[in-house]
């Protein structure tokens, strides 16, 4: 079992902490040693990081020092995963290109905001994380994520963009978007899920084991 540390905090719209408390809740039931911290600063502690098997950001927006981004990357690049969801994962320190190429992607917009119902196909059914799991699942009203994405991700899921939600002129209609994918930074694993808004996106069953996978596929 893995020795995992969610790190929650930024911009309170995506409710961090509660997130990060599901979800090592629910490591823990499987049997990791889950904990969770609201400072950055845990990055750069020794006794808090020794042994540590994945790491999951709960962190939208904000800015991450050069020591807390050079612990990070030390972690990652020598082994320890890192996963995670939503804004979480991809809208945090917007100024630090490199952690956008760590994670794969990067939010820039999501047209309709809160208020559309779409769907979530899993177009990657051979990988361990999505094996046996239904083709698809439907989310909201929630958020749609529109990410700019490393073309080197193993792409897991996707999501059309065909509700002409938002300004339509600014996006092709029909556009089909990553939404969960894999990859790795050195030796460590990667993954992220672009779904997790607010906690009720995980009330789906596939949304929510799809991201529990995710976590422990990225674990060493």
């Amino acid at each position: 079992m893995s020795k995992i540390l969610f790190i929650q905090g930024g911009w309170d719209g995506h409710h961090p902490a509660a997130c990060a408390e599901l979800f090592a809740g629910l490591l823990r039931d499987r049997g990791h040693e889950a904990t969770v911290s609201d400072t950055l600063d845990t990055l750069t502690d020794a006794d808090a990081t020794e042994g540590l098997g994945l790491l999951v950001p709960v962190w939208t927006m904000g800015e991450i020092s050069t020591e807390q981004w050079e612990a990070m990357d030390g972690l990652i690049r020598g082994g320890c995963g890192i996963a995670g969801f939503h804004g979480g994962m991809v809208d945090a320190f917007r100024a630090n290109c490199d952690y956008q190429w760590m994670t794969g992607a990067q939010w820039v917009a999501h047209p309709g905001n809160e208020h559309l119902t779409y769907d979530v196909a899993v177009t990657d059914r051979a990988h361990p994380i999505t094996r046996g799991l239904p083709a698809s699942f439907t989310l909201g009203p929630t958020e749609q994520y529109y990410c700019h994405h490393d073309p080197g991700n193993r792409v897991l899921c996707t999501t059309t963009f065909d509700q002409a939600a938002g300004d339509p002129s600014l996006y092709r209609q029909g556009v089909v978007m990553p939404y969960a994918w894999t990859k790795t930074w050195g030796s460590g694993r990667v993954f992220c899920a672009a779904w997790g808004h607010t906690p009720a996106d995980f009330d789906d069953p596939t949304a929510r084991e799809i991201v529990l996978r995710g976590m422990e596929w990225a674990s060493r």
